[in-house]
């Protein structure tokens, strides 16, 4: 019975692997992580532009 638990934890942690790295690929080949940067540029830009800077020389 042990032995059968370890083998579907086994199984279990294998099929999660596996669904990471093919998250991952995906996410590679449509370069979706820069499309979603390039989407929230603007509000990331509209926030920083409003950050009071001290300027000294």
């Amino acid at each position: 019975m042990r032995i059968f638990n370890m083998l579907k934890a086994l199984i279990i942690i294998t099929i999660v692997f596996l669904c990471l790295f093919v998250l991952s690929f995906i996410v590679y080949f449509f370069n979706l992580d820069m499309k979603l940067t390039s989407s929230l540029q603007p509000l990331l830009e509209k926030h920083y532009d409003n950050i009071k800077r001290e300027r000294k020389i």
